[in-house]
């Protein structure tokens, strides 16, 4: 697991990093694997990984999208509740909706909260206080009105999609025969950490994948993952929930391009990537003329629409006309897939 040398206080302040190390990292997850269903913490430091959510504690209980409305205006209010470990919270509350569910992009409001005694407070900033006991957020807004929001599950609609006729099977959970020294777990999924035998041009992708719970992670510690097109351009997996959405944050075009919206939903619950793939086009002297091309949903909403690629993201491989694998980048934290199919185009 990756070890934090930050301080408490910068742990809770500063979730939403942005340095990012992308070294080569070895396919090692079932070396953890038991541990971290566990929330084990090697050499005792508190950072635990859970991947049941029966397992995973109260503050996964509280973590997660409550939507509903401000009291006498009609207004719809939503908030996004980020666990931060040992009983700390951050909620970013959003005027009309969650992002992609009617979020009108106006400024976030975010306060932090702390649990005690089965209920968790957010005393006032920024003229926002809230409480949430039994799965209802209540407080009031900086302009004095109440507001009662309920906890809700976001599922993609594209979850479960299942391959058009003449799609490549990649994997469905009954063998790992496309994938490079692939193997599946007892619960029949594809850890990170492998890529494909076969190489491609252009094409459609379909792919589902789960992120750990781990509250004391930041930055690139949470959850991290990738899914590159041709060994060449990263599309970032990570748990980025409740964050802004920046260019190394999930579904960011690693390092170079934010997604539109941060689509992100909280750890332990599927999400899906949906990609269209344009490779980049060379003259016959090897001469670049055209950037790759690529459209991307996450959870059914697009974020990246006809996105020029200007060259290979981080660690990815040299660009060139010849075709490439998907590649599920292995970084050391147990990130998942299911349900990878492909079309050629």
């Amino acid at each position: 697991m990756l070890k934090s040398t930050r301080s408490r206080h910068d742990l809770n302040r500063n979730l939403d990093l942005t340095h990012k190390m992308k070294t080569p990292h070895p396919f090692l997850v079932f070396l953890f694997l038991a541990s971290a269903v566990n929330g084990f913490a090697a050499e005792g430091q508190k950072d635990p990984t859970f991947l049941d959510p029966a397992q995973a504690g109260p503050d996964f209980i509280v973590q997660g999208e409550y939507t509903g409305a401000i009291a006498g205006s009609g207004k719809k209010l939503a908030a996004q509740v980020i666990a931060l470990g040992d009983g700390k919270f951050r909620a970013v509350f959003l005027q009309d909706g969650l992002p992609g569910a009617g979020w009108d992009k106006s400024p976030k409001i975010e306060i932090d909260g702390q649990t005690d005694g089965g209920q968790t407070t957010f005393p006032e900033s920024k003229g926002y206080s809230a409480a949430i006991a039994k799965g209802t957020l209540t407080g009031k807004t900086d302009q004095g009105q109440s507001f009662k929001l309920s906890k809700r599950v976001r599922l993609s609609p594209t979850l479960g999609a299942k391959p058009p006729p003449g799609a490549i099977v990649l994997f469905d959970g009954s063998n790992t025969d496309a994938w490079q020294a692939g193997h599946m777990d007892e619960r029949k999924l594809l850890p990170a950490g492998t890529k494909t035998r076969e190489n491609f041009q252009d094409f459609s992708l379909h792919a589902e994948f789960l992120l750990p719970f781990k509250p004391f992670g930041r930055g690139q510690g949470r959850g991290n993952s990738g899914v590159y097109l041709q060994d060449r351009y990263e599309v970032q997996v990570l748990d980025s929930f409740g964050l802004r959405g920046a260019n190394n944050e999930c579904a960011g075009i690693y390092s170079q391009i934010a997604p539109s919206v941060n689509m992100c939903f909280p750890p332990l619950q599927w999400q899906t990537y949906d990609i269209d793939f344009r490779a980049a086009q060379f003259d016959a002297e090897g001469k670049k003329i055209k950037n790759a091309v690529v459209t991307v949903k996450h959870n059914g909403v697009v974020v990246h629409d006809q996105q020029e690629i200007r060259g290979p993201t981080g660690g990815g491989k040299p660009e060139g006309p010849t075709p490439g694998a998907i590649q599920l980048q292995g970084h050391g934290n147990p990130v998942f897939f299911r349900n990878i199919w492909l079309v050629k185009k």
